[in-house]
């Protein structure tokens, strides 16, 4: 674009509706920033550049290029915009802060402690049942409500099967099960179910296959989907999937999936894995097509490039068709979208050809496909496919892109070899440490699973639910002096291998002796602690080893060199030596950074945490210590050293979280103080992050006397020790604001007082076993949850069975006020107050109260406004007392009021004929409205009859089993209306009232309509000589029906060549001169208010044939009728003429080509002779007989003819004599 700016006399184009302002009058900043102007600054600038004066001093400029002009008019129109926004919000602001004000005035004044006037119940249900669980809370403000399970908070996102609902006050938490049984024998569960290449309608899954293969090998995987929003699990794949992926499409997009796997062998289903995170299927492209441009004062503009390519009409094809997945059974192809794409939303059609040919089909046909992604599943095997891709939007389809690459559909993947050479080896009196060998062909292998078995016993157990990606593993919670056997299995994507060979038979027993760097490790050696001595020797004098006690030396002697070696001892006796250590100068330390901590144990080891402790340097340089580094590796012998905390640690213990399991690791500690980092400490021995079997943590509760308790239970069969409690890993807990208890292998600590002066870190561990460990930390938010539920234990209240008071009113309109609460004591005493003033029973207004049971009612016989009020129940039962209150005022007093006088109207009605139904209707089948009521309590002299509006109908049927139907064949406007219905003998009437008006009759039309739809028959096709007429029959067609044509998908619009129409009885669209174009799917779509009905017809293939074959047949028929030879006017039946006279028989005829004429008397042709005369012009004959006589009488005809066809047309002359009378039924001449 170019822009030119010259001084010209010429008016500038739009410049008296939008002058362009020059930059000394007003600058965009100002514009930008109009708040701080008056609202008509910016038209006073307009005026001054107007004004003629100001034009005079000023050249004119012209601008050529209406770029700048729009630019110009949309900058003014902005400015105004801006302006009406910046009031709106100033205004709406000012109205906010007010409000704001306001409420929080009323809150103050409304304050109040959240309380349970309805608390959570007990439940007892079967096994696959679905259960709801239902509270009310009072308070001022609204309290929030957390539920727990097992202590734990239910927090999003929440599994599909639990869903909670706020209704009203009302709390409820539903939990569905799934029921569905397993086939004996069915695998286990697959597992970790993961998505991946989320796209608008596609999503690409991967599992993990299931340990357990159960009675027969896994012979593939049903995928399942689950609309969260929906809340229902729908099967995926119809054929088995065989692989541990599968690419699923048909999503609907913007909408939160989760998926789970079943798999499947002989026996049958097994049960579904664990869901997958849900996922939002969206557009990942749609972040990469928005810019954000930052303005001034923290404003955004924000820019989508769909708007840059608003001017895109039909789209551009994709580009770069390619295949992203592979496997035996399907091929996943990727696309890139077309750039620029336009503002319209996108579709794709992806079209197929068998390499080497160029025949085209599409390979969605039934499917719409919204993303760059599209899933063959019916390649044939042996052949090779290219594709391409179209795009398509509501302006029209693009150009193919480039056909992709040939395709054929991948190897079959074979499940992977199994491991070799499984040795185990004795660790502890629980455990075993087992070794294998992976297969020679690792690739494609994601872990193993490992099996162990008694020996003998044939029964074999799974070790591991989740893949292990080492070659080794400790197994634990064996059985100690057993004999076991163990088997491995290779784990890959195809599935599992067979089970490795068995490994030689071991006995679960403690090693007898270990390296020095494995009694690092466990610390401990089967049921005998070591411990062990250094012994030095110097070099300055004679080689010889003394004692030099345990942990740290003293004696030694400046500028003497040491060695030292370590032995371990148990109660049996003392070990051999370790290697002598190299040589050692004793010096003092000198250096300003702190030493190396020391003397670094595990404990709490976990799965995914572990917390590691040590001692400070004994060395701490020339300033404190101010903190700690803590460094970790992966693996025995990795040097990759990680911080694990990027702050400094100040205690001399951490807890490591986000480990792997089954994951090696070694941890160093390094201290820090003003100088800097000290030298490390010497690396941890090597521990794995795994959870032993058996492990339980800390918990904290309440006892039944109201005081607060944490308890730690050692697992089954842990030999006697003494439980150290701790806090902070070291500091001994104050005896006289806490008491401890041990029985067996539990210990509780319980607190005499719990306060805030007792929150912090609480550790215990079993004396000698310092992997028997657990920790807590106790809260104010455990304190002031717990301090509740303490105080609710020292003042019980009584509990309530029912869900608050209950109002039920009977049939004879008696109204019964009662609660139940747990069964009382026979010293229980109540106490009933109505409005302030205790009441007690009285004939109108009877009081039971049943103790067994817990039940207090009150009984009204008729109520009346007396009645209105709060009505408060005391209990007291001993210690535990409550008390229950029902507000029975407005509106729920007076709708049991109503309620009341209705059901003692009703039963004084029902004591003579009344309506055991009232009036209703139905749509049968057939489209017919039936209207139905039923009659009960009849006698001889019953009598019924039906009115609408005012005018009795008599065609109503009344049956002696007390039905009347009054039934209408054929629904109209006529129907319109308000029945009535009106029974009666000697002993009294009743009646009921139909309006079948306004919704009433919307809501029967849309019945109606839904079933005349669900009547209709397939589409078929008649051929005629103007083209195609493709119908559907029903038994009758309504105007509420919204019915619609469409052609390959897309609806078919009124035009020239397609003309729809309907009749009572049929729906049709004519097809005018069809081609090859009109080949393909026709679908009439039938909507009933609420579904879409669908009837489709495939016209292609030989049926197109064969119809159009049809169509060109009737258009020649037609064609030919239309121009054969045809007698148009002329000739009566029957011509009386009198003897002697000349008769003239006059005949016209039409035809193309015009047609020959030939008269014939009794089938003979006449030819002009004698008294003759035959005379043919202008597509019309005339016969003339001159001077008839008797023998003239006789049948005549004409005879027309050309190419298209004939006709012949008789007339009968009838000859009479002078004097005698013609024919009755001739024609006189």
């Amino acid at each position: 674009m170019l822009l030119f700016c010259v001084c010209s006399d010429e008016e500038a184009s739009l410049g008296e509706f939008y002058p362009i302002i020059p930059g000394d009058v007003m600058s965009v900043k100002e514009i930008l920033t109009g708040p701080k102007f008056p609202r008509h600054r910016t038209w006073e600038a307009l005026k001054e550049t107007m004004c003629a004066e100001d034009l005079q001093k000023r050249q004119k400029w012209t601008l050529f290029g209406n770029e700048l002009e729009n630019l110009e008019v949309g900058l003014l129109r902005n400015q105004h915009l801006i302006r009406q926004q910046v009031n709106r919000s100033a205004l709406r602001n000012q109205a906010e802060r007010k409000a704001a004000q306001h409420l929080k005035l009323v809150q103050d004044l409304s304050l109040k402690a959240p309380d349970f006037c309805v608390p959570l119940r007990p439940h007892t249900v079967w096994c696959g049942m679905d259960v709801k669980l239902s509270c009310s809370v009072q308070g001022f403000p609204d309290p929030s409500i957390t539920w727990f399970k097992d202590d734990a908070p239910l927090q999003p996102p929440l599994p599909w099967n639990y869903r909670i609902s706020s209704t009203f006050g009302l709390h409820v938490l539903e939990i569905r099960r799934d029921g569905s049984a397993v086939a004996v024998g069915a695998p286990g569960s697959p597992l970790q179910v993961k998505c991946s290449d989320v796209n608008r309608d596609y999503v690409f899954l991967s599992w993990i296959p299931p340990s357990a293969d159960g009675a027969a090998a896994v012979q593939g995987y049903f995928i399942e989907r689950c609309d969260i929003g929906v809340g229902k699990w729908e099967r995926c794949n119809d054929a088995i999937q065989k692989v541990c992926q599968y690419p699923v499409m048909g999503l609907k997009e913007n909408t939160m999936y989760q998926f789970r796997v079943c798999a499947v062998n002989q026996a049958g289903v097994g049960r579904p894995s664990k869901p997958s995170d849900p996922i939002l299927t969206s557009d990942p492209l749609e972040p990469s097509r928005t810019m954000v441009v930052k303005v001034e004062r923290g404003r955004q503009i924000v820019i989508t490039k769909d708007q840059l390519e608003g001017q895109i009409r039909v789209p551009f094809p994709p580009t770069e068709v390619q295949v992203s997945e592979l496997s035996d059974t399907y091929a996943v192809l990727c696309w890139t979208e077309p750039d620029p794409r336009g503002r319209e939303p996108l579709k794709y059609f992806v079209e197929r050809s068998i390499s080497g040919t160029e025949s085209w089909h599409l390979a969605s046909m039934d499917m719409t496909v919204l993303s760059t992604r599209f899933s063959a599943f019916d390649q044939q095997k042996g052949k090779s496919y290219s594709y391409r891709v179209r795009s398509v939007n509501k302006y029209g389809i693009s150009e193919p892109s480039l056909p992709s690459e040939p395709v054929s559909l991948g190897q079959p993947q074979g499940v992977p070899a199994p491991p070799s050479g499984v040795l185990p080896m004795r660790d502890t009196d629980s455990s075993v440490l087992l070794q294998w060998k992976e297969p020679a062909v690792a690739e494609g292998i994601v872990g193993y699973y490992l099996y162990c078995s008694e020996a003998g016993s044939g029964q074999w157990k799974t070790i591991n639910n989740k893949p292990i990606t080492k070659t080794r593993f400790t197994v634990d919670g064996l059985k100690s002096n057993k004999q076991y056997v163990f088997r491995v299995k290779s784990v890959g994507v195809s599935g599992n291998s067979i089970y490795s060979e068995e490994s030689p038979v071991i006995r679960v027993k403690a090693a007898l002796s270990k390296s020095l760097t494995s009694f690092f490790v466990r610390g401990a050696a089967g049921r005998y602690r070591p411990y062990y001595n250094i012994l030095r020797v110097s070099r300055t004098k004679e080689k010889s080893w003394e004692l030099g006690g345990v942990g740290l030396l003293t004696g030694l002697q400046e500028g003497h060199f040491y060695q030292f070696r370590v032995f371990a001892a148990n109660i049996i006796g003392v070990g051999k030596p370790s290697e002598p250590s190299e040589l050692l100068l004793c010096e003092p330390w000198t250096m300003p950074e702190p030493g190396c901590p020391y003397d670094l144990e595990f404990r709490e080891v976990r799965s995914d945490s572990l917390v590691l402790l040590w001692a400070e340097p004994l060395y701490k340089g020339q300033s404190e210590i101010s903190g700690y580094i803590v460094e970790i590796s992966e693996g025995a012998e990795s040097e990759d050293w990680t911080r694990v905390t990027s702050e400094l640690v100040t205690e001399t213990h951490l807890k490591v979280c986000d480990l792997r399991a089954g994951q090696m690791y070694r941890l160093r500690v390094c201290a820090v103080n003003d100088a800097g980092v000290g030298m490390c400490s010497v690396p941890s021995e090597p521990v794995t992050a795994h959870t032993k079997a058996g492990t339980k943590e800390m918990e904290i509760g309440v006892d039944n006397d109201g005081f607060i308790f944490l308890s730690f239970e050692a697992p089954d069969g842990t030999d006697e020790g003494v439980f150290r409690w701790n806090r902070n890993y070291g500091k001994a807990i104050d005896a006289g604001r806490a008491r401890l208890e041990n029985k067996n292998n539990r210990s509780v600590l319980t607190f005499t007082a719990a306060s805030e002066q007792d929150l912090g870190l609480y550790t215990v561990e079993l004396s000698g076993k310092p992997d028997i460990s657990s920790s807590f930390t106790f809260t104010a938010d455990d304190l002031e949850r717990l301090t509740e539920l303490g105080w609710h234990i020292r003042n019980p209240l009584i509990g309530l069975r029912s869900e608050g008071w209950q109002v039920e009113v009977s049939e004879q309109g008696s109204v019964r006020l009662w609660l139940q609460t747990e069964p009382l004591s026979s010293a229980a005493v109540l106490r009933l107050i109505l409005n302030d003033r205790e009441i007690s029973s009285t004939p109108a207004r009877k009081i039971n109260f049943d103790k067994a049971h817990g039940l207090v009612e009150i009984l009204i016989e008729q109520i009346s406004e007396e009645d209105e009020g709060s009505y408060t129940a005391q209990l007291k039962d001993g210690r535990a007392k409550n008390q229950f209150t029902l507000v029975f005022v407005d509106k729920k007093f007076k709708e049991t009021l109503a309620r009341s006088q209705a059901n003692r109207k009703n039963w004084k009605r029902k004591s003579g004929p009344h309506f055991e139904e009232f009036l209703s209707w139905t749509v049968t089948s057939d489209c017919e409205m039936i209207m139905k009521c039923k009659v009960t309590n009849m006698s001889k002299d019953t009598r019924l009859k039906w009115i609408k509006d005012g005018v009795e109908l008599p065609q109503a049927v009344f049956e002696p089993t007390g039905v009347s139907t009054l039934t209408v064949s054929q629904v109209t406007r006529k129907e319109l209306g308000v029945y009535r219905a009106i029974v009666s003998d000697s002993r009294g009437e009743d009646d009921t009232v139909l309006e079948l008006i306004d919704d009433e009759f919307d809501r029967l039309m849309l019945q109606l309509s839904k079933q005349c739809v669900l009547s209709a028959g397939p589409v078929y096709i008649q051929c005629t000589a103007q083209g195609f007429k493709l119908y559907c029959s029903l038994k009758y067609y309504l105007t509420y029906i919204k019915t619609s044509w469409h052609f390959k998908e897309r609806r078919i619009d009124l035009d020239e060549r397609c003309r729809p129409g309907s009749s009572m009885q049929k729906l049709w669209i004519e097809i005018f001169n069809p081609t090859e174009n009109d080949k393909g799917k026709y679908t009439l779509e039938m909507c009933d208010g609420q579904d879409t009905h669908k009837r489709s017809l495939d016209l292609s293939g030989q049926a197109f044939a064969d119809a159009l074959l049809e169509h060109q047949r009737l258009k020649q028929v037609e064609f030919a009728e239309k121009n054969r030879a045809r007698v148009t006017k002329g000739l009566p039946d029957v011509v009386a003429i009198m003897e002697d006279k000349s008769l003239c028989l006059t005949c016209f005829a039409d035809g193309d080509p015009a047609p020959e004429m030939f008269w014939l008397k009794n089938d003979r042709e006449i030819s002009s002779a004698a008294q003759y005369s035959i005379k043919n012009e202008n597509k019309s004959s005339t016969l003339t007989i001159n001077h008839v006589s008797m023998e003239d009488s006789g049948n005549y005809s004409i005879f027309v003819r050309n190419k298209h066809g004939s006709q012949t047309v008789l007339v009968t002359v009838s000859v009479y004599k002078h004097g005698e009378k013609p024919r009755g039924d001739a024609v006189q001449m």
